[in-house]
């Protein structure tokens, strides 16, 4: 009989990628995390990945560790449908948001537009993205 390994739940590895999230957001370490937790930071990488299942106390203290509310877990989650109030927003919109901030440059692009807080400026560096992302597409 072939090794047939188990593919982690969809849900499991959302949790985890929104762990992530919110854990890069804050600026922590898995160590840290795993710390505040009574746990090793290997276990914090498979919660991440979606390996192992987090379990309902373990995410509430993950929650307040990370001062999030649990809900923020499973917000976007495969399956999960959300009230018609969305309107005419696009289709698949939180995915490439949580892809985006997952990724190094957009963590470091977040950080650094947070700080920023004269509100012109803010809407001088949105105009100039965009108008190097329309550069990009001719």
């Amino acid at each position: 009989m072939a090794d047939v390994k188990k593919k982690p739940n969809p849900i499991d590895v959302h949790v985890g990628s929104r762990i992530r999230l919110r854990r890069n957001m804050v600026g922590m370490s898995q160590e840290k995390l795993g710390d505040n937790l009574g746990i090793t930071f290997q276990q914090i990488q498979k919660y991440e990945k979606g390996t192992n299942r987090v379990g309902a106390s373990r995410l509430q203290a993950i929650s307040d560790i990370l001062q999030i509310p649990v809900s923020f877990f499973f917000e976007g989650a495969p399956g999960h449908s959300e009230p018609d109030g969305n309107g005419f927003a696009e289709a698949g919109n939180a995915n490439y948001v949580v892809d985006f901030l997952n990724s190094t440059e957009g963590l470091q692009l977040n950080r650094a537009f947070i700080k920023i807080g004269d509100p012109k400026v803010r809407r001088r560096v949105i105009d100039l993205v965009r108008a190097l992302g329309e550069m990009e597409e001719s």
